[in-house]
């Protein structure tokens, strides 16, 4: 925005109407710029940045209509659902030269792309045939994303084994959807609002039950807490964001509680170079990731501030995609100048950026600890 006032020396009544366009559809929703600007609650002037970027989008959707490109990636869903149905063949097409065409003529998705892939077996669908393991303990409502669900599942699975060996019954409530943060990015307010009442209505009552609901994926995290109170308010949202957790911020608690297990009978990551994930930053946290993976013996953490400017949909667009690899590199560069034994960032569609500009994906942190404690890798 100062960048387009300058070029008018300083007189925003220049500023046209198709640079406040440019404005919002270059807005990626890192939520950085709120934690770092002055102007934010409990000031006066009440700015909030990223929001306004958002009800900008969703304005223009209130006219003009969610976009076909915008409305078809928004629905992570009925995409995984099929894409993961038809695996490995889902696959194929979205490697082949001509399915990456298709893709990209008809919904923008940039053919150099690198795509998640799909699992045929979804974590769910494992979750259901494995069943519960551990029926007492903390009680933990894990909610799936999408990213885990369809592309990530041994992230899942990484997790509730890691959850079980500190103590926690984990369950997976039924009737899960998408946070929601897709359908946001398209300005599709109406979509978002349903994905929202459908999770509340799917956690409260373990919520109600005592439950914490435990999140591997940062935007999701962050979706769950701060924006479910303001796309479905009242006190439904409110318990459920209350109570909702990053998988590392719930680790750190149990750890100051006397419940976290230092048993770690399997491998150190070495030294690590940790893209910390900007969702989660935005969460005012700290690095929890980072106290947690340096009680494995051995282990030494680099966290690295660069965001890789994915957010999801907006770095798979052929418009932005030179610009989202530009931070990427960056983000790479600084992670490989730490030398580490070990690569690893919270957010999986970071990971798929990076891997994106270095070739090598990095991995999740909960599977780190997961090897850590020499426990074995469920299939």
């Amino acid at each position: 925005m100062l960048g387009r006032v300058d070029t008018h020396e300083g007189d925003i009544a220049k500023v046209t109407s198709a640079d406040y366009r440019r404005i919002v559809d270059l807005c990626w929703q890192c939520k950085l710029c709120f934690n770092h600007c002055p102007y934010t609650p409990p000031h006066r002037f009440d700015i909030d940045f990223p929001r306004l970027m958002l009800r900008a989008k969703a304005a223009r959707a209130a006219a003009e209509g969610v976009s076909w490109p915008d409305r078809w990636l928004g629905s992570t869903d009925a995409l995984g659902t099929l894409a993961s149905a038809t695996a490995p063949l889902a696959n194929w097409a979205n490697s082949s030269a001509v399915g990456r065409a298709l893709l990209e003529k008809a919904f923008g998705i940039e053919r150099h792309r690198r795509l998640p892939k799909f699992h045929h077996k979804t974590f769910n669908r494992w979750f259901r045939e494995r069943g519960r393991r551990v029926a007492e303990g903390h009680k933990v409502a894990f909610f799936t994303t999408c990213v885990v669900n369809y592309n990530e599942p041994q992230v899942g699975r990484d997790a509730v084994s890691v959850l079980e060996k500190n103590g926690c019954a984990v369950s997976c409530p039924e009737g899960q959807l998408c946070c929601g943060m897709p359908y946001l990015d398209g300005g599709d307010l109406d979509a978002a609002r349903a994905n929202a009442r459908r999770n509340v209505d799917a956690l409260l009552p373990l919520v109600k039950a005592g439950a914490d609901v435990v999140v591997t994926q940062p935007t999701c995290s962050y979706v769950l807490k701060k924006e479910y109170p303001l796309l479905v308010p009242g006190e439904a949202a409110e318990a459920v964001a209350a109570k909702t957790f990053d998988t590392f911020e719930f680790l750190v608690r149990r750890h100051r509680e006397g419940h976290f297990s230092t048993d770690f009978k399997g491998r150190s990551p070495g030294t690590v170079a940790y893209q910390a994930p900007c969702h989660l930053r935005a969460q005012n946290m700290g690095y929890k990731t980072r106290d947690v993976l340096q009680l494995i013996p051995g282990t030494k953490v680099t966290v690295v501030e660069r965001c890789t400017a994915m957010d999801g949909t907006w770095g798979m667009k052929k418009e932005f995609y030179p610009i989202s690899l530009q931070f990427a590199r960056k983000a790479a560069q600084e992670m490989e100048a730490v030398q580490p034994d070990t690569y690893a960032t919270d957010c999986s569609l970071a990971a798929l950026q990076i891997e994106d500009v270095r070739g090598a994906r990095p991995a999740h942190p909960v599977s780190l600890l997961r090897e850590a404690y020499g426990l074995a890798e469920e299939r």
